[in-house]
Protein backbone atom coordinates (compact mmCIF):
# COMPACT_ATOMS: atom_id res chain seq x y z
CA UNK A 1 0.00 0.00 0.00
CA UNK A 2 2.64 2.53 1.04
CA UNK A 3 4.58 1.57 -2.71
CA UNK A 4 0.99 2.86 -4.37
CA UNK A 5 0.85 6.12 -2.04
CA UNK A 6 4.75 6.88 -3.28
CA UNK A 7 3.98 6.20 -6.78
CA UNK A 8 0.38 8.22 -7.07
CA UNK A 9 0.84 11.44 -4.74
CA UNK A 10 -2.18 13.55 -4.43
CA UNK A 11 -1.24 16.35 -6.04
CA UNK A 12 -1.01 14.06 -9.10
CA UNK A 13 -4.16 12.15 -9.14
CA UNK A 14 -5.40 16.29 -9.17
CA UNK A 15 -3.09 16.74 -12.14
CA UNK A 16 -4.28 13.46 -13.62
CA UNK A 17 -8.50 14.73 -13.48
CA UNK A 18 -7.28 18.41 -14.59
CA UNK A 19 -5.29 16.24 -17.80
CA UNK A 20 -8.57 14.52 -18.59
CA UNK A 21 -10.53 17.43 -18.50
CA UNK A 22 -8.15 19.93 -20.64
CA UNK A 23 -7.11 16.72 -23.29
CA UNK A 24 -10.99 15.67 -23.30
CA UNK A 25 -11.81 19.49 -24.57
CA UNK A 26 -8.67 19.57 -26.35
CA UNK A 27 -9.39 16.18 -28.85
CA UNK A 28 -13.51 17.37 -28.80
CA UNK A 29 -12.52 20.62 -30.38
CA UNK A 30 -10.06 19.68 -32.80
CA UNK A 31 -11.68 16.97 -34.99
CA UNK A 32 -14.63 18.98 -34.92
CA UNK A 33 -13.37 22.20 -35.99
CA UNK A 34 -12.30 20.28 -39.24
CA UNK A 35 -16.03 19.07 -39.50
CA UNK A 36 -16.79 22.83 -39.15
CA UNK A 37 -14.73 23.64 -41.90
CA UNK A 38 -15.68 20.92 -44.26
CA UNK A 39 -19.26 22.00 -43.22
CA UNK A 40 -18.43 25.56 -44.29
CA UNK A 41 -17.51 24.45 -47.66
CA UNK A 42 -12.90 24.45 -47.20
CA UNK A 43 -10.74 21.70 -47.48
CA UNK A 44 -7.48 19.93 -46.80
CA UNK A 45 -5.46 23.30 -47.45
CA UNK A 46 -8.00 25.07 -45.11
CA UNK A 47 -7.98 22.25 -42.28
CA UNK A 48 -3.58 21.95 -42.75
CA UNK A 49 -3.70 25.62 -41.97
CA UNK A 50 -6.20 25.74 -38.84
CA UNK A 51 -4.09 22.60 -37.70
CA UNK A 52 -0.92 24.97 -38.28
CA UNK A 53 -2.73 27.85 -36.49
CA UNK A 54 -3.15 26.12 -33.02
CA UNK A 55 0.67 25.46 -33.17
CA UNK A 56 1.74 29.01 -34.46
CA UNK A 57 1.50 31.12 -31.43
CA UNK A 58 3.11 28.58 -28.82
CA UNK A 59 5.47 28.10 -31.35
CA UNK A 60 6.77 31.55 -30.09
CA UNK A 61 5.95 31.49 -26.47
CA UNK A 62 7.07 28.11 -25.74
CA UNK A 63 10.41 29.07 -24.79
CA UNK A 64 9.27 32.25 -22.95
CA UNK A 65 6.84 30.04 -21.01
CA UNK A 66 9.67 28.08 -20.00
CA UNK A 67 11.62 30.17 -18.78
CA UNK A 68 8.83 31.99 -16.50
CA UNK A 69 8.19 28.45 -15.03
CA UNK A 70 11.60 28.26 -13.58
CA UNK A 71 11.34 31.49 -11.76
CA UNK A 72 7.77 30.93 -10.62
CA UNK A 73 7.26 29.50 -6.76
CA UNK A 74 4.26 27.30 -8.05
CA UNK A 75 2.88 27.07 -11.17
CA UNK A 76 -0.58 26.07 -10.55
CA UNK A 77 -2.19 29.74 -11.50
CA UNK A 78 -0.70 29.22 -14.85
CA UNK A 79 -1.91 26.02 -15.35
CA UNK A 80 -5.17 27.26 -14.19
CA UNK A 81 -4.69 30.49 -16.66
CA UNK A 82 -4.06 27.91 -19.77
CA UNK A 83 -7.19 26.28 -19.05
CA UNK A 84 -9.04 29.31 -18.98
CA UNK A 85 -7.72 30.69 -22.60
CA UNK A 86 -8.12 26.91 -23.70
CA UNK A 87 -12.12 27.10 -22.74
CA UNK A 88 -12.22 30.76 -24.54
CA UNK A 89 -11.03 29.13 -27.64
CA UNK A 90 -13.31 26.34 -27.82
CA UNK A 91 -15.96 29.55 -27.10
CA UNK A 92 -14.51 31.29 -29.63
CA UNK A 93 -14.82 28.65 -32.26
CA UNK A 94 -18.37 27.76 -31.86
CA UNK A 95 -19.64 31.61 -32.07
CA UNK A 96 -17.70 31.89 -35.57
CA UNK A 97 -18.24 31.16 -38.75
CA UNK A 98 -15.40 33.44 -40.47
CA UNK A 99 -12.53 31.77 -41.46
CA UNK A 100 -9.88 33.91 -40.89
CA UNK A 101 -11.19 33.97 -37.03
CA UNK A 102 -11.60 30.44 -37.27
CA UNK A 103 -8.09 30.27 -37.49
CA UNK A 104 -7.40 33.04 -34.66
CA UNK A 105 -9.69 30.46 -32.27
CA UNK A 106 -7.63 27.78 -33.36
CA UNK A 107 -4.28 29.69 -32.06
CA UNK A 108 -6.15 30.74 -29.25
CA UNK A 109 -6.75 26.69 -27.96
CA UNK A 110 -3.59 26.16 -28.97
CA UNK A 111 -2.28 29.14 -26.48
CA UNK A 112 -4.33 27.42 -23.85
CA UNK A 113 -3.09 24.09 -24.20
CA UNK A 114 0.47 25.10 -24.36
CA UNK A 115 0.14 26.73 -21.12
CA UNK A 116 -1.27 23.57 -19.23
CA UNK A 117 0.99 21.51 -20.65
CA UNK A 118 4.24 23.56 -19.66
CA UNK A 119 2.90 24.38 -16.21
CA UNK A 120 1.74 20.51 -15.89
CA UNK A 121 5.18 19.24 -17.30
CA UNK A 122 6.78 21.58 -15.00
CA UNK A 123 4.76 20.53 -11.73
CA UNK A 124 5.63 16.98 -12.86
CA UNK A 125 9.70 17.62 -13.30
CA UNK A 126 9.65 19.57 -9.59
CA UNK A 127 7.38 17.37 -7.92
CA UNK A 128 9.15 14.04 -8.67
CA UNK A 129 12.65 12.27 -7.65
CA UNK A 130 14.24 10.72 -10.28
CA UNK A 131 13.44 7.11 -9.51
CA UNK A 132 9.36 8.63 -9.63
CA UNK A 133 9.75 10.37 -12.84
CA UNK A 134 9.08 7.66 -15.49
CA UNK A 135 5.91 6.56 -13.71
CA UNK A 136 4.53 10.13 -12.80
CA UNK A 137 5.36 11.37 -16.29
CA UNK A 138 3.64 8.06 -17.46
CA UNK A 139 0.43 8.78 -15.39
CA UNK A 140 0.40 12.23 -16.61
CA UNK A 141 0.65 11.74 -19.91
CA UNK A 142 -2.50 9.04 -19.17
CA UNK A 143 -4.55 11.36 -18.51
CA UNK A 144 -3.59 13.31 -22.06
CA UNK A 145 -4.27 9.84 -23.30
CA UNK A 146 -7.59 9.66 -22.12
CA UNK A 147 -8.83 12.90 -22.84
CA UNK A 148 -7.71 11.80 -26.71
CA UNK A 149 -10.04 8.95 -26.64
CA UNK A 150 -12.96 10.43 -24.80
CA UNK A 151 -12.62 13.94 -26.76
CA UNK A 152 -13.01 11.73 -30.08
CA UNK A 153 -15.44 9.66 -28.56
CA UNK A 154 -17.91 12.54 -27.76
CA UNK A 155 -17.63 13.99 -31.05
CA UNK A 156 -18.82 11.06 -32.60
CA UNK A 157 -21.72 10.71 -30.54
CA UNK A 158 -22.94 14.29 -30.63
CA UNK A 159 -22.22 14.47 -34.93
CA UNK A 160 -23.85 11.44 -35.34
CA UNK A 161 -23.13 7.92 -37.47
CA UNK A 162 -23.94 9.02 -40.71
CA UNK A 163 -21.25 11.08 -43.08
CA UNK A 164 -21.20 14.99 -43.10
CA UNK A 165 -22.72 14.19 -46.84
CA UNK A 166 -25.68 12.32 -46.07
CA UNK A 167 -26.38 14.35 -43.35
CA UNK A 168 -26.76 17.67 -45.69
CA UNK A 169 -28.37 15.48 -48.12
CA UNK A 170 -31.23 14.61 -45.60
CA UNK A 171 -31.84 18.22 -44.32
CA UNK A 172 -30.32 17.91 -40.94
CA UNK A 173 -28.69 20.82 -39.18
CA UNK A 174 -25.41 19.56 -38.92
CA UNK A 175 -23.46 22.68 -37.84
CA UNK A 176 -26.13 23.06 -35.05
CA UNK A 177 -24.57 19.75 -33.61
CA UNK A 178 -20.96 21.07 -34.70
CA UNK A 179 -21.44 24.43 -31.92
CA UNK A 180 -23.10 22.01 -29.41
CA UNK A 181 -20.12 20.18 -29.74
CA UNK A 182 -17.75 22.84 -29.32
CA UNK A 183 -19.48 24.55 -26.58
CA UNK A 184 -19.40 21.32 -24.39
CA UNK A 185 -15.79 20.87 -25.33
CA UNK A 186 -15.41 24.76 -23.86
CA UNK A 187 -17.16 23.99 -20.31
CA UNK A 188 -15.30 20.60 -20.10
CA UNK A 189 -12.28 22.36 -19.55
CA UNK A 190 -13.25 24.77 -16.96
CA UNK A 191 -14.80 21.96 -14.35
CA UNK A 192 -10.71 21.87 -13.94
CA UNK A 193 -10.15 24.97 -12.38
CA UNK A 194 -11.52 24.20 -9.56
CA UNK A 195 -9.64 20.69 -9.49
CA UNK A 196 -6.74 22.19 -8.74
CA UNK A 197 -7.82 24.77 -6.63
CA UNK A 198 -7.99 21.89 -4.17
CA UNK A 199 -3.97 21.62 -4.63
CA UNK A 200 -1.41 23.13 -2.84
CA UNK A 201 0.17 25.47 -4.28
CA UNK A 202 3.76 24.76 -3.74
CA UNK A 203 5.81 21.27 -3.27
CA UNK A 204 9.28 20.60 -4.18
CA UNK A 205 10.82 16.93 -3.97
CA UNK A 206 14.26 16.29 -2.18
CA UNK A 207 17.47 16.83 -4.53
CA UNK A 208 19.11 13.82 -4.76
CA UNK A 209 22.67 12.80 -6.60
CA UNK A 210 20.72 11.20 -9.41
CA UNK A 211 19.17 14.97 -10.34
CA UNK A 212 22.39 16.81 -9.83
CA UNK A 213 24.04 14.10 -12.39
CA UNK A 214 24.33 16.99 -14.99
CA UNK A 215 26.15 20.03 -14.33
CA UNK A 216 27.14 22.81 -16.78
CA UNK A 217 29.72 25.32 -16.37
CA UNK A 218 28.83 27.75 -13.41
CA UNK A 219 26.88 31.14 -14.95
CA UNK A 220 25.67 28.97 -17.86
CA UNK A 221 22.65 29.64 -18.94
CA UNK A 222 19.46 27.32 -20.13
CA UNK A 223 19.13 29.29 -23.78
CA UNK A 224 18.25 26.78 -26.96
CA UNK A 225 21.37 26.61 -28.18
CA UNK A 226 22.84 25.36 -24.68
CA UNK A 227 20.33 22.99 -24.26
CA UNK A 228 20.62 21.31 -27.31
CA UNK A 229 24.17 20.90 -27.23
CA UNK A 230 24.04 18.46 -24.24
CA UNK A 231 24.17 14.82 -25.30
CA UNK A 232 21.16 13.27 -26.78
CA UNK A 233 18.94 16.41 -25.95
CA UNK A 234 18.47 17.28 -30.23
CA UNK A 235 17.53 13.33 -30.98
CA UNK A 236 14.94 12.88 -27.94
CA UNK A 237 13.37 15.95 -29.40
CA UNK A 238 13.26 15.16 -32.58
CA UNK A 239 11.31 11.73 -31.60
CA UNK A 240 9.11 13.66 -29.08
CA UNK A 241 8.10 16.19 -31.97
CA UNK A 242 7.45 13.03 -34.63
CA UNK A 243 5.34 11.43 -31.71
CA UNK A 244 3.27 14.49 -31.45
CA UNK A 245 3.11 15.65 -34.79
CA UNK A 246 0.92 12.08 -35.53
CA UNK A 247 -1.46 13.17 -33.43
CA UNK A 248 -2.37 16.37 -34.39
CA UNK A 249 -2.54 14.77 -37.99
CA UNK A 250 -4.62 12.12 -36.94
CA UNK A 251 -7.13 14.19 -35.64
CA UNK A 252 -7.09 16.84 -38.19
CA UNK A 253 -7.04 14.58 -41.01
CA UNK A 254 -8.87 11.41 -40.04
CA UNK A 255 -11.72 13.32 -40.58
CA UNK A 256 -11.44 14.02 -44.30
CA UNK A 257 -9.99 10.42 -44.67
CA UNK A 258 -13.50 9.00 -43.48
CA UNK A 259 -15.14 11.43 -45.58
CA UNK A 260 -13.29 10.33 -48.56
CA UNK A 261 -14.32 6.78 -48.02
CA UNK A 262 -17.82 7.13 -46.71
CA UNK A 263 -17.27 6.34 -42.96
CA UNK A 264 -18.96 8.05 -40.42
CA UNK A 265 -17.83 10.29 -38.02
CA UNK A 266 -18.92 8.13 -35.15
CA UNK A 267 -16.32 5.12 -36.78
CA UNK A 268 -13.45 8.04 -37.39
CA UNK A 269 -14.07 9.07 -33.13
CA UNK A 270 -14.42 5.50 -32.67
CA UNK A 271 -10.96 5.16 -34.02
CA UNK A 272 -9.33 7.52 -33.00
CA UNK A 273 -10.31 7.08 -29.52
CA UNK A 274 -9.39 3.49 -29.64
CA UNK A 275 -5.65 5.45 -29.92
CA UNK A 276 -5.99 7.12 -27.38
CA UNK A 277 -7.45 3.68 -25.22
CA UNK A 278 -4.41 1.84 -26.07
CA UNK A 279 -2.11 4.60 -25.63
CA UNK A 280 -3.41 5.26 -21.53
CA UNK A 281 -3.05 1.16 -21.06
CA UNK A 282 0.59 1.39 -22.50
CA UNK A 283 0.91 4.12 -19.72
CA UNK A 284 -0.39 2.79 -17.06
CA UNK A 285 2.80 -0.01 -17.79
CA UNK A 286 5.27 2.94 -18.23
CA UNK A 287 7.21 2.12 -14.54
CA UNK A 288 7.35 -1.74 -15.18
CA UNK A 289 8.41 -1.51 -19.05
CA UNK A 290 10.93 0.88 -18.29
CA UNK A 291 12.27 -1.33 -15.34
CA UNK A 292 12.51 -3.61 -17.93
CA UNK A 293 13.35 -2.41 -20.91
CA UNK A 294 15.80 0.84 -21.65
CA UNK A 295 13.94 3.92 -22.26
CA UNK A 296 15.95 4.22 -25.72
CA UNK A 297 14.71 0.86 -26.64
CA UNK A 298 11.43 1.92 -25.80
CA UNK A 299 11.03 5.20 -27.91
CA UNK A 300 13.20 3.54 -31.20
CA UNK A 301 10.04 0.63 -30.65
CA UNK A 302 7.22 3.50 -30.12
CA UNK A 303 8.28 5.28 -33.51
CA UNK A 304 9.23 2.17 -35.88
CA UNK A 305 5.71 -0.10 -34.66
CA UNK A 306 3.55 3.42 -34.84
CA UNK A 307 4.89 4.20 -37.89
CA UNK A 308 3.90 0.75 -39.97
CA UNK A 309 1.16 0.14 -37.86
CA UNK A 310 -0.83 3.56 -38.60
CA UNK A 311 0.39 3.89 -42.16
CA UNK A 312 -2.00 0.63 -42.53
CA UNK A 313 -5.28 2.16 -41.41
CA UNK A 314 -6.28 4.37 -44.42
CA UNK A 315 -5.25 1.20 -46.65
CA UNK A 316 -7.78 -0.63 -45.31
CA UNK A 317 -10.59 1.54 -43.67
CA UNK A 318 -12.37 1.61 -46.91
CA UNK A 319 -12.86 -1.82 -47.17
CA UNK A 320 -16.05 -2.43 -45.30
CA UNK A 321 -16.53 -4.13 -42.28
CA UNK A 322 -13.77 -6.08 -42.21
CA UNK A 323 -11.51 -3.59 -43.20
CA UNK A 324 -12.81 -1.31 -39.96
CA UNK A 325 -12.12 -3.81 -38.01
CA UNK A 326 -8.52 -4.21 -39.52
CA UNK A 327 -8.33 -0.65 -38.79
CA UNK A 328 -9.47 -0.77 -35.01
CA UNK A 329 -6.87 -3.54 -34.46
CA UNK A 330 -3.37 -1.57 -36.57
CA UNK A 331 -4.93 1.86 -34.72
CA UNK A 332 -4.59 0.01 -31.32
CA UNK A 333 -1.28 -1.37 -31.68
CA UNK A 334 0.17 1.80 -32.72
CA UNK A 335 -1.67 3.40 -30.29
CA UNK A 336 -0.08 1.51 -27.53
CA UNK A 337 3.46 2.07 -29.10
CA UNK A 338 2.52 5.89 -29.10
CA UNK A 339 1.49 6.09 -25.75
CA UNK A 340 5.27 4.59 -24.36
CA UNK A 341 7.25 7.12 -26.52
CA UNK A 342 5.97 10.55 -25.45
CA UNK A 343 7.03 10.01 -21.69
CA UNK A 344 9.97 8.14 -22.08
CA UNK A 345 11.09 11.60 -23.92
CA UNK A 346 10.21 13.80 -21.29
CA UNK A 347 12.14 11.93 -18.72
CA UNK A 348 15.19 11.67 -20.97
CA UNK A 349 15.26 16.01 -21.61
CA UNK A 350 14.86 16.52 -17.84
CA UNK A 351 17.44 14.07 -16.56
CA UNK A 352 20.14 15.14 -20.04
CA UNK A 353 20.16 18.46 -18.50
CA UNK A 354 20.74 20.01 -14.64
CA UNK A 355 18.41 20.03 -12.35
CA UNK A 356 17.25 24.03 -12.84
CA UNK A 357 17.50 23.84 -16.54
CA UNK A 358 14.57 21.43 -17.04
CA UNK A 359 11.47 23.82 -16.73
CA UNK A 360 13.53 25.76 -20.17
CA UNK A 361 14.28 21.85 -21.21
CA UNK A 362 11.06 20.90 -21.58
CA UNK A 363 9.20 24.25 -22.74
CA UNK A 364 12.28 23.79 -25.61
CA UNK A 365 10.76 20.06 -26.22
CA UNK A 366 7.52 21.97 -26.59
CA UNK A 367 8.84 24.41 -28.64
CA UNK A 368 10.04 21.76 -30.96
CA UNK A 369 6.85 20.18 -30.67
CA UNK A 370 5.05 23.18 -31.72
CA UNK A 371 7.62 23.62 -35.22
CA UNK A 372 6.64 20.27 -36.12
CA UNK A 373 2.89 20.89 -35.31
CA UNK A 374 2.81 24.16 -37.44
CA UNK A 375 4.97 22.68 -40.66
CA UNK A 376 4.06 19.20 -40.57
CA UNK A 377 0.24 19.55 -40.81
CA UNK A 378 0.98 22.22 -43.86
CA UNK A 379 3.67 19.53 -45.53
CA UNK A 380 0.78 16.87 -44.89
CA UNK A 381 -1.85 18.89 -46.59
CA UNK A 382 0.09 19.38 -49.47
CA UNK A 383 1.08 15.78 -50.05
CA UNK A 384 -2.80 15.14 -49.38
CA UNK A 385 -3.33 17.13 -52.40
CA UNK A 386 -2.35 15.14 -55.20
CA UNK A 387 -2.51 11.88 -53.01
CA UNK A 388 -5.84 12.21 -51.09
CA UNK A 389 -6.53 12.65 -47.34
CA UNK A 390 -4.38 9.54 -46.64
CA UNK A 391 -1.20 10.92 -47.82
CA UNK A 392 -1.18 13.16 -44.75
CA UNK A 393 -1.35 10.29 -42.48
CA UNK A 394 1.16 8.63 -44.45
CA UNK A 395 3.72 11.69 -44.26
CA UNK A 396 3.25 11.31 -40.58
CA UNK A 397 4.06 8.20 -40.59
CA UNK A 398 7.02 8.60 -42.74
CA UNK A 399 7.88 11.33 -40.23
CA UNK A 400 8.00 8.67 -37.34
CA UNK A 401 10.12 6.24 -39.68
CA UNK A 402 12.60 9.10 -39.95
CA UNK A 403 13.39 9.82 -36.39
CA UNK A 404 13.59 5.96 -35.54
CA UNK A 405 16.01 6.09 -38.47
CA UNK A 406 17.92 8.42 -36.69
CA UNK A 407 18.38 7.05 -33.31
CA UNK A 408 19.91 3.70 -35.18
CA UNK A 409 22.30 5.62 -36.96
CA UNK A 410 23.25 7.35 -34.09
CA UNK A 411 23.21 3.73 -31.77
CA UNK A 412 20.60 5.12 -29.51
CA UNK A 413 19.61 1.70 -28.51
CA UNK A 414 21.91 1.29 -25.39
CA UNK A 415 20.73 1.08 -21.53
CA UNK A 416 19.67 4.09 -19.59
CA UNK A 417 22.11 6.31 -19.14
CA UNK A 418 20.76 7.74 -15.22
CA UNK A 419 19.35 4.71 -13.50
CA UNK A 420 19.59 4.23 -9.92
CA UNK A 421 18.68 1.08 -7.74
CA UNK A 422 15.21 2.15 -7.13
CA UNK A 423 14.50 2.69 -10.97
Amino acid sequence: MKMVKSALPGWLWLMVAAGVLTQTTANLVRPVTSYKLISLGWGETEIGIATAAYALLPLFLALPFGRLQSRLKSPRNFVILGILILAIGAAYLALTDHIVQLMIASAVLGVGHLMFTIGGQSMIARRSSATQMDANFGWFTASFSVGQMLGPLLSGIILGDTSLTQTQAGGDDFIFSVNLALWIGAITSIIAVPVLYTMRASQQSPVTQTQDIVVVEPGTKPSAFNILKMPGVASHMLAALALLAILDILVAFMPLVGESMGVSPMVIGALLAARGATSVISRIFIQPLSARFSRNVLVLVALLVSGATIAVVPLVLGLGTPGVVAAFIFMSVGGFTLGVGQPMTMTMISQAVPRSWRGPALALRLMGNRVGQVVLPIAASVVAGPVGPAGGVWFACAVLGVSGAERLISRRTGRNPLRTSGN
